[in-house]
Protein backbone atom coordinates (compact mmCIF):
# COMPACT_ATOMS: atom_id res chain seq x y z
CA UNK A 1 0.00 0.00 0.00
CA UNK A 2 1.24 3.57 -0.81
CA UNK A 3 0.06 5.47 1.54
CA UNK A 4 1.20 5.91 4.80
CA UNK A 5 -0.62 5.49 8.04
CA UNK A 6 0.08 5.58 11.19
CA UNK A 7 0.64 3.03 13.52
CA UNK A 8 -2.87 3.86 15.92
CA UNK A 9 -4.80 3.45 12.67
CA UNK A 10 -3.09 0.32 11.71
CA UNK A 11 -3.58 -1.11 15.41
CA UNK A 12 -7.20 -0.26 14.84
CA UNK A 13 -7.54 -1.86 11.34
CA UNK A 14 -6.63 -5.27 12.75
CA UNK A 15 -9.09 -4.58 16.30
CA UNK A 16 -11.97 -4.29 13.62
CA UNK A 17 -10.56 -7.28 11.60
CA UNK A 18 -11.06 -9.46 14.77
CA UNK A 19 -14.79 -8.80 14.72
CA UNK A 20 -17.19 -11.80 12.50
CA UNK A 21 -17.64 -8.92 10.10
CA UNK A 22 -14.21 -7.63 9.69
CA UNK A 23 -12.76 -4.50 7.60
CA UNK A 24 -9.99 -5.53 5.13
CA UNK A 25 -6.86 -3.38 5.04
CA UNK A 26 -6.36 -1.00 2.29
CA UNK A 27 -5.23 2.86 1.28
CA UNK A 28 -9.22 3.45 1.08
CA UNK A 29 -10.24 2.04 4.14
CA UNK A 30 -7.13 3.75 5.92
CA UNK A 31 -8.00 6.95 4.60
CA UNK A 32 -11.46 6.53 6.09
CA UNK A 33 -10.59 5.89 9.19
CA UNK A 34 -8.29 8.90 9.71
CA UNK A 35 -10.83 11.08 8.61
CA UNK A 36 -13.30 9.26 11.56
CA UNK A 37 -10.71 8.78 14.35
CA UNK A 38 -7.99 11.45 15.23
CA UNK A 39 -4.92 9.03 16.20
CA UNK A 40 -5.47 9.19 19.63
CA UNK A 41 -8.84 8.01 19.60
CA UNK A 42 -7.70 5.32 17.08
CA UNK A 43 -5.28 3.64 19.56
CA UNK A 44 -8.01 3.95 22.68
CA UNK A 45 -10.41 1.97 20.34
CA UNK A 46 -8.22 -0.07 19.13
CA UNK A 47 -7.82 -1.82 22.99
CA UNK A 48 -11.72 -1.80 23.52
CA UNK A 49 -13.39 -5.10 24.03
CA UNK A 50 -15.23 -6.49 21.00
CA UNK A 51 -18.21 -7.11 23.42
CA UNK A 52 -20.45 -4.51 25.18
CA UNK A 53 -18.20 -2.76 27.84
CA UNK A 54 -18.50 -0.02 30.66
CA UNK A 55 -17.11 3.48 31.65
CA UNK A 56 -14.99 1.30 34.72
CA UNK A 57 -13.94 -1.36 32.18
CA UNK A 58 -13.17 1.52 29.54
CA UNK A 59 -11.23 3.10 32.20
CA UNK A 60 -9.26 0.40 33.52
CA UNK A 61 -8.56 -0.75 29.84
CA UNK A 62 -6.48 2.90 29.08
CA UNK A 63 -5.51 3.53 32.99
CA UNK A 64 -7.27 6.56 32.82
CA UNK A 65 -9.81 7.93 35.37
CA UNK A 66 -13.42 6.93 34.71
CA UNK A 67 -14.29 10.33 34.90
CA UNK A 68 -11.66 10.72 31.73
CA UNK A 69 -12.60 7.49 30.20
CA UNK A 70 -16.54 8.92 30.35
CA UNK A 71 -15.50 12.00 28.53
CA UNK A 72 -13.52 10.03 25.43
CA UNK A 73 -16.41 7.77 25.47
CA UNK A 74 -19.46 9.91 24.96
CA UNK A 75 -17.10 12.41 22.28
CA UNK A 76 -17.28 8.67 20.19
CA UNK A 77 -20.76 8.57 20.91
CA UNK A 78 -21.24 11.62 19.50
CA UNK A 79 -19.35 10.71 16.50
CA UNK A 80 -21.24 7.78 15.83
CA UNK A 81 -18.43 6.00 16.32
CA UNK A 82 -19.51 4.17 19.38
CA UNK A 83 -22.97 2.80 20.26
CA UNK A 84 -24.02 3.26 24.14
CA UNK A 85 -26.94 2.05 26.05
CA UNK A 86 -28.11 3.43 29.36
CA UNK A 87 -28.87 0.09 31.59
CA UNK A 88 -30.31 2.18 34.60
CA UNK A 89 -27.22 3.60 36.22
CA UNK A 90 -25.13 1.91 34.34
CA UNK A 91 -24.37 3.15 30.67
CA UNK A 92 -22.72 0.76 28.14
CA UNK A 93 -20.94 1.16 25.50
CA UNK A 94 -19.93 -0.86 21.83
CA UNK A 95 -17.71 0.00 18.77
CA UNK A 96 -20.19 0.06 16.14
CA UNK A 97 -19.89 -2.43 13.26
CA UNK A 98 -18.41 -0.84 9.91
CA UNK A 99 -21.33 -1.83 7.61
CA UNK A 100 -24.91 -1.03 9.17
CA UNK A 101 -22.65 0.99 11.77
CA UNK A 102 -20.22 4.16 11.52
CA UNK A 103 -19.78 4.12 7.71
CA UNK A 104 -23.77 4.76 7.73
CA UNK A 105 -23.90 7.14 10.44
CA UNK A 106 -20.85 9.09 9.12
CA UNK A 107 -23.02 10.13 6.21
CA UNK A 108 -26.46 10.38 8.22
CA UNK A 109 -25.28 13.42 10.02
CA UNK A 110 -25.96 16.78 8.75
CA UNK A 111 -24.08 19.10 10.90
CA UNK A 112 -20.81 19.17 9.30
CA UNK A 113 -18.77 16.91 11.60
CA UNK A 114 -17.37 15.18 8.71
CA UNK A 115 -16.69 16.18 5.15
CA UNK A 116 -19.24 13.52 3.20
CA UNK A 117 -18.65 14.14 -0.18
CA UNK A 118 -14.49 13.20 0.66
CA UNK A 119 -16.41 10.23 2.87
CA UNK A 120 -18.78 9.27 0.20
CA UNK A 121 -15.80 9.11 -2.54
CA UNK A 122 -13.98 6.72 -0.24
CA UNK A 123 -16.72 4.98 0.80
CA UNK A 124 -17.38 4.10 -3.10
CA UNK A 125 -13.87 3.22 -3.64
CA UNK A 126 -13.71 0.95 -0.57
CA UNK A 127 -17.11 -0.90 -1.46
CA UNK A 128 -17.89 -0.31 -4.90
CA UNK A 129 -14.53 -0.59 -6.80
CA UNK A 130 -12.49 -2.54 -4.31
CA UNK A 131 -13.93 -6.03 -3.74
CA UNK A 132 -12.61 -7.53 -0.61
CA UNK A 133 -14.88 -6.19 1.73
CA UNK A 134 -17.89 -6.53 0.15
CA UNK A 135 -16.74 -10.64 -0.30
CA UNK A 136 -15.87 -10.34 3.41
CA UNK A 137 -18.82 -8.36 5.06
CA UNK A 138 -21.42 -9.44 2.74
CA UNK A 139 -20.81 -12.90 2.16
CA UNK A 140 -20.54 -13.34 6.16
CA UNK A 141 -22.91 -16.68 7.20
CA UNK A 142 -25.24 -15.83 8.88
CA UNK A 143 -26.07 -12.53 7.10
CA UNK A 144 -26.77 -9.21 8.04
CA UNK A 145 -29.16 -8.47 6.02
CA UNK A 146 -32.51 -9.87 5.14
CA UNK A 147 -35.07 -9.13 2.68
CA UNK A 148 -38.62 -8.43 4.15
CA UNK A 149 -41.16 -9.29 2.09
CA UNK A 150 -44.10 -6.87 0.83
CA UNK A 151 -47.07 -8.30 3.31
CA UNK A 152 -49.69 -7.38 1.48
CA UNK A 153 -48.21 -9.50 -1.86
CA UNK A 154 -48.39 -12.53 -0.09
CA UNK A 155 -52.11 -14.39 -0.07
CA UNK A 156 -53.46 -14.75 3.36
CA UNK A 157 -50.37 -13.19 4.65
CA UNK A 158 -51.60 -12.82 8.18
CA UNK A 159 -51.44 -16.72 8.36
CA UNK A 160 -48.27 -17.65 6.65
CA UNK A 161 -45.99 -15.02 7.17
CA UNK A 162 -44.33 -14.96 10.78
CA UNK A 163 -43.82 -12.00 12.69
CA UNK A 164 -40.17 -11.54 12.25
CA UNK A 165 -41.03 -11.56 8.32
CA UNK A 166 -42.53 -8.31 8.80
CA UNK A 167 -41.51 -4.87 8.34
CA UNK A 168 -44.62 -3.26 9.79
CA UNK A 169 -44.36 -5.83 13.18
CA UNK A 170 -40.93 -4.47 13.91
CA UNK A 171 -42.03 -0.80 14.22
CA UNK A 172 -44.81 -2.08 16.31
CA UNK A 173 -43.02 -3.76 18.71
CA UNK A 174 -40.20 -1.38 18.63
CA UNK A 175 -39.22 0.76 21.90
CA UNK A 176 -37.77 4.16 20.17
CA UNK A 177 -37.55 4.49 16.44
CA UNK A 178 -35.60 7.29 14.36
CA UNK A 179 -35.62 8.11 10.57
CA UNK A 180 -32.30 9.59 9.22
CA UNK A 181 -30.53 9.83 5.39
CA UNK A 182 -29.88 6.88 2.95
CA UNK A 183 -26.44 6.31 3.47
CA UNK A 184 -26.43 4.47 -0.37
CA UNK A 185 -28.12 7.27 -2.14
CA UNK A 186 -26.65 9.53 -0.14
CA UNK A 187 -23.29 8.27 -1.17
CA UNK A 188 -24.35 8.18 -4.41
CA UNK A 189 -25.44 11.63 -4.97
CA UNK A 190 -21.96 12.59 -4.54
CA UNK A 191 -20.62 10.36 -7.20
CA UNK A 192 -23.61 12.03 -9.23
CA UNK A 193 -24.90 8.21 -9.95
CA UNK A 194 -27.74 8.43 -7.59
CA UNK A 195 -31.52 7.84 -8.85
CA UNK A 196 -34.59 9.97 -7.69
CA UNK A 197 -36.09 7.89 -4.64
CA UNK A 198 -36.27 9.41 -1.09
CA UNK A 199 -33.07 9.68 1.12
CA UNK A 200 -35.24 10.52 4.28
CA UNK A 201 -36.04 7.10 4.91
CA UNK A 202 -33.30 5.06 6.55
CA UNK A 203 -35.29 3.37 9.76
CA UNK A 204 -33.26 2.56 12.91
CA UNK A 205 -34.99 0.59 15.79
CA UNK A 206 -34.53 0.28 19.49
CA UNK A 207 -30.78 0.57 21.50
CA UNK A 208 -29.44 1.62 18.29
CA UNK A 209 -32.11 4.22 17.83
CA UNK A 210 -31.56 5.39 21.17
CA UNK A 211 -28.05 5.79 20.79
CA UNK A 212 -28.71 7.33 17.59
CA UNK A 213 -31.44 10.15 18.80
CA UNK A 214 -29.09 10.84 21.58
CA UNK A 215 -26.43 11.76 19.42
CA UNK A 216 -28.25 13.62 16.83
CA UNK A 217 -27.65 11.42 14.02
CA UNK A 218 -31.32 10.39 13.43
CA UNK A 219 -34.33 11.99 14.43
CA UNK A 220 -36.75 9.85 17.03
CA UNK A 221 -40.27 9.56 15.06
CA UNK A 222 -43.44 8.09 16.47
CA UNK A 223 -44.83 4.62 15.26
CA UNK A 224 -46.98 6.20 12.90
CA UNK A 225 -44.77 8.47 11.24
CA UNK A 226 -42.36 5.19 10.95
CA UNK A 227 -45.43 3.32 9.21
CA UNK A 228 -46.41 6.15 6.59
CA UNK A 229 -42.25 6.34 5.71
CA UNK A 230 -43.08 2.17 5.48
CA UNK A 231 -46.15 2.81 3.50
CA UNK A 232 -44.48 5.04 1.21
CA UNK A 233 -41.59 3.28 0.04
CA UNK A 234 -43.49 0.55 -0.73
CA UNK A 235 -45.52 2.39 -2.78
CA UNK A 236 -42.64 3.80 -4.39
CA UNK A 237 -41.50 -0.11 -5.44
CA UNK A 238 -38.67 0.21 -2.94
CA UNK A 239 -37.52 -3.19 -1.21
CA UNK A 240 -37.14 -3.30 2.60
CA UNK A 241 -34.16 -4.48 3.84
CA UNK A 242 -33.24 -4.96 7.57
CA UNK A 243 -30.99 -7.03 10.57
CA UNK A 244 -30.84 -10.41 9.55
CA UNK A 245 -32.43 -11.23 13.14
CA UNK A 246 -35.67 -12.64 14.91
CA UNK A 247 -35.53 -9.96 18.07
CA UNK A 248 -34.32 -6.98 18.44
CA UNK A 249 -33.98 -5.16 15.06
CA UNK A 250 -31.85 -2.63 14.82
CA UNK A 251 -32.36 -0.90 11.18
CA UNK A 252 -34.68 -1.29 8.27
CA UNK A 253 -33.48 0.13 5.08
CA UNK A 254 -35.97 0.94 2.11
CA UNK A 255 -33.58 0.07 -0.91
CA UNK A 256 -33.39 0.54 -4.76
CA UNK A 257 -31.60 -1.64 -7.03
CA UNK A 258 -29.34 0.97 -8.44
CA UNK A 259 -28.10 2.60 -5.38
CA UNK A 260 -28.60 0.15 -2.06
CA UNK A 261 -25.33 -1.39 -1.57
CA UNK A 262 -26.62 -5.01 -0.33
CA UNK A 263 -28.19 -5.41 -3.79
CA UNK A 264 -25.52 -4.42 -5.94
CA UNK A 265 -22.92 -6.59 -3.66
CA UNK A 266 -26.07 -9.72 -4.21
CA UNK A 267 -26.13 -9.01 -7.94
CA UNK A 268 -22.22 -8.60 -8.32
CA UNK A 269 -21.48 -12.11 -5.46
CA UNK A 270 -24.56 -13.82 -7.06
CA UNK A 271 -24.79 -16.99 -5.17
CA UNK A 272 -22.04 -16.62 -2.44
CA UNK A 273 -24.46 -14.21 -0.98
CA UNK A 274 -28.30 -15.02 0.66
CA UNK A 275 -30.57 -11.42 0.89
CA UNK A 276 -33.79 -13.60 0.28
CA UNK A 277 -36.66 -13.69 2.61
CA UNK A 278 -38.94 -16.71 2.83
CA UNK A 279 -41.00 -16.13 -0.41
CA UNK A 280 -40.25 -15.86 -4.18
CA UNK A 281 -42.03 -14.32 -6.88
CA UNK A 282 -44.00 -16.88 -9.50
CA UNK A 283 -45.72 -16.40 -12.36
CA UNK A 284 -48.83 -17.30 -13.82
CA UNK A 285 -48.49 -17.48 -17.65
CA UNK A 286 -51.73 -17.85 -19.12
CA UNK A 287 -52.89 -14.31 -16.63
CA UNK A 288 -49.27 -12.81 -18.13
CA UNK A 289 -49.10 -10.74 -21.33
CA UNK A 290 -45.54 -10.23 -21.45
CA UNK A 291 -45.59 -6.48 -20.80
CA UNK A 292 -42.04 -6.19 -18.75
CA UNK A 293 -43.30 -3.73 -16.17
CA UNK A 294 -42.21 -6.70 -13.69
CA UNK A 295 -38.85 -6.53 -15.74
CA UNK A 296 -37.92 -3.35 -15.14
CA UNK A 297 -38.82 -3.25 -11.43
CA UNK A 298 -37.29 -6.36 -10.36
CA UNK A 299 -34.68 -5.00 -7.96
CA UNK A 300 -31.83 -8.09 -8.76
CA UNK A 301 -32.90 -8.65 -12.55
CA UNK A 302 -34.11 -11.72 -11.37
CA UNK A 303 -37.10 -11.43 -14.36
CA UNK A 304 -36.48 -12.18 -18.28
CA UNK A 305 -39.22 -12.59 -20.98
CA UNK A 306 -39.58 -16.03 -22.03
CA UNK A 307 -41.64 -16.07 -25.41
CA UNK A 308 -44.54 -14.15 -25.26
CA UNK A 309 -44.41 -14.36 -21.27
CA UNK A 310 -41.75 -13.48 -18.29
CA UNK A 311 -39.79 -15.85 -16.64
CA UNK A 312 -38.75 -15.92 -12.69
CA UNK A 313 -35.20 -17.64 -11.62
CA UNK A 314 -37.14 -18.38 -8.19
CA UNK A 315 -32.75 -18.43 -6.95
CA UNK A 316 -31.97 -15.19 -8.00
CA UNK A 317 -35.40 -13.80 -6.68
CA UNK A 318 -35.14 -12.63 -3.11
CA UNK A 319 -38.55 -12.24 -2.75
CA UNK A 320 -39.36 -9.06 -1.86
CA UNK A 321 -42.73 -9.00 -4.10
CA UNK A 322 -41.61 -5.58 -5.97
CA UNK A 323 -42.76 -7.60 -9.08
CA UNK A 324 -46.28 -8.95 -7.69
CA UNK A 325 -47.09 -5.11 -6.72
CA UNK A 326 -46.77 -3.49 -10.22
CA UNK A 327 -48.37 -6.23 -12.47
CA UNK A 328 -50.93 -4.73 -14.14
CA UNK A 329 -52.76 -8.44 -14.63
CA UNK A 330 -51.48 -9.69 -11.86
CA UNK A 331 -49.93 -12.76 -13.06
CA UNK A 332 -47.16 -12.46 -10.41
CA UNK A 333 -47.73 -13.68 -6.89
CA UNK A 334 -45.51 -14.92 -3.49
CA UNK A 335 -45.07 -18.33 -2.88
CA UNK A 336 -43.66 -19.91 0.25
CA UNK A 337 -40.16 -21.17 -0.22
CA UNK A 338 -39.82 -25.19 0.40
CA UNK A 339 -37.56 -24.49 3.02
CA UNK A 340 -37.02 -21.74 5.40
CA UNK A 341 -34.06 -20.09 5.48
CA UNK A 342 -32.12 -19.48 9.14
CA UNK A 343 -32.50 -16.36 10.95
CA UNK A 344 -30.82 -15.54 14.57
CA UNK A 345 -32.64 -15.27 16.97
CA UNK A 346 -30.81 -12.13 17.98
CA UNK A 347 -27.69 -9.92 17.71
CA UNK A 348 -25.79 -11.77 20.15
CA UNK A 349 -26.66 -15.43 18.47
CA UNK A 350 -25.89 -13.93 15.03
CA UNK A 351 -22.57 -12.63 16.27
CA UNK A 352 -21.32 -16.15 18.20
CA UNK A 353 -22.68 -18.34 14.98
CA UNK A 354 -20.97 -15.46 12.67
CA UNK A 355 -17.77 -15.90 14.62
CA UNK A 356 -17.64 -19.68 14.61
CA UNK A 357 -17.97 -19.43 10.92
CA UNK A 358 -15.34 -17.06 10.04
CA UNK A 359 -12.89 -18.53 12.17
CA UNK A 360 -12.70 -15.53 14.64
CA UNK A 361 -14.85 -17.03 18.05
CA UNK A 362 -11.17 -17.64 20.07
CA UNK A 363 -11.49 -13.05 19.95
CA UNK A 364 -15.32 -13.23 21.37
CA UNK A 365 -14.20 -15.69 24.33
CA UNK A 366 -10.79 -14.25 25.09
CA UNK A 367 -11.41 -10.82 24.80
CA UNK A 368 -12.18 -9.66 28.02
CA UNK A 369 -13.23 -12.08 30.37
CA UNK A 370 -14.13 -9.50 33.27
CA UNK A 371 -17.36 -9.18 30.93
CA UNK A 372 -18.44 -12.75 31.42
CA UNK A 373 -21.33 -11.88 33.88
CA UNK A 374 -24.16 -14.99 34.15
CA UNK A 375 -26.35 -13.39 31.54
CA UNK A 376 -23.63 -13.08 28.93
CA UNK A 377 -22.19 -16.73 29.96
CA UNK A 378 -26.02 -18.32 30.33
CA UNK A 379 -26.73 -16.19 26.84
CA UNK A 380 -23.43 -17.67 25.13
CA UNK A 381 -24.17 -21.82 26.00
CA UNK A 382 -27.59 -21.54 25.01
CA UNK A 383 -26.00 -20.59 21.86
CA UNK A 384 -23.76 -23.22 21.92
CA UNK A 385 -25.26 -25.69 22.94
CA UNK A 386 -27.79 -25.76 20.18
CA UNK A 387 -25.14 -25.78 17.56
CA UNK A 388 -25.38 -29.00 15.08
CA UNK A 389 -22.14 -31.25 15.60
CA UNK A 390 -19.96 -30.00 12.44
CA UNK A 391 -20.05 -26.16 13.92
CA UNK A 392 -19.25 -27.94 17.38
CA UNK A 393 -15.97 -29.39 15.53
CA UNK A 394 -15.37 -25.69 14.14
CA UNK A 395 -16.10 -24.20 17.54
CA UNK A 396 -13.23 -26.34 19.15
CA UNK A 397 -10.91 -26.36 16.70
CA UNK A 398 -10.82 -22.38 17.46
CA UNK A 399 -10.59 -22.42 21.19
CA UNK A 400 -8.99 -25.38 22.89
CA UNK A 401 -9.46 -23.59 25.89
CA UNK A 402 -10.27 -25.58 29.44
CA UNK A 403 -13.49 -23.76 29.61
CA UNK A 404 -14.60 -25.01 25.91
CA UNK A 405 -13.69 -28.29 26.20
CA UNK A 406 -15.13 -28.96 29.28
CA UNK A 407 -18.43 -27.52 27.94
CA UNK A 408 -18.03 -29.89 25.22
CA UNK A 409 -18.01 -32.30 27.18
CA UNK A 410 -21.29 -31.30 29.83
CA UNK A 411 -22.69 -31.26 26.05
CA UNK A 412 -22.36 -34.38 25.54
CA UNK A 413 -23.46 -35.44 28.49
CA UNK A 414 -26.60 -33.54 28.24
CA UNK A 415 -29.44 -35.43 29.55
CA UNK A 416 -33.00 -35.34 30.33
CA UNK A 417 -32.46 -32.74 33.42
CA UNK A 418 -30.15 -30.76 31.72
CA UNK A 419 -32.59 -30.04 27.97
CA UNK A 420 -35.22 -28.86 29.26
CA UNK A 421 -33.62 -26.42 31.29
CA UNK A 422 -31.48 -25.46 28.21
CA UNK A 423 -34.46 -25.08 26.12
CA UNK A 424 -36.71 -22.78 28.89
CA UNK A 425 -33.12 -20.23 29.36
CA UNK A 426 -32.99 -21.84 32.91
CA UNK A 427 -30.01 -23.54 32.75
CA UNK A 428 -28.46 -24.40 36.59
CA UNK A 429 -25.21 -23.37 36.79
CA UNK A 430 -24.92 -25.65 39.82
CA UNK A 431 -25.59 -28.63 38.28
CA UNK A 432 -22.33 -31.43 38.43
CA UNK A 433 -21.83 -31.25 34.69
CA UNK A 434 -21.24 -27.83 34.87
CA UNK A 435 -19.36 -27.63 37.65
CA UNK A 436 -16.81 -29.58 36.21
Amino acid sequence: MGHITSKSHLDLQKRLEKSPQGAPASDSLFKILEILFTEDEALLVSKLPIKFFSIAQAAKIWKKSEKEAHKILDELADKGLLLDLQKGKRKDYILAPTMAGFFEFSLMRTDGKFDRKVLSELYYQYINVEDGFVKEVLGLKPEIARTLVHEDQVKEYKSIILDYERASKVIDTATCITVGTCYCRHKMEHMNKACSQPQDVCLTFNNAAKSLSKHGIAKKISKAEAHKILDRCIKLGLVQIGDNVQEGVSWICNCCGCCCEAILAYKHLGRKMNLTSNFYASCSEPDCTGCGVCIKKCPVDAIKKKGKVVDVDDEQCIGCGVCARFCPTKALSMDRRSETGFVPKDAFERFVVGAINEGKLQNLIFDNYSLWTHTMLRQLLGVLFKLPPAKWILMNQQLRSRFLDNAIKAYSKINKDLKPMLDEGKLDYTHPELKK
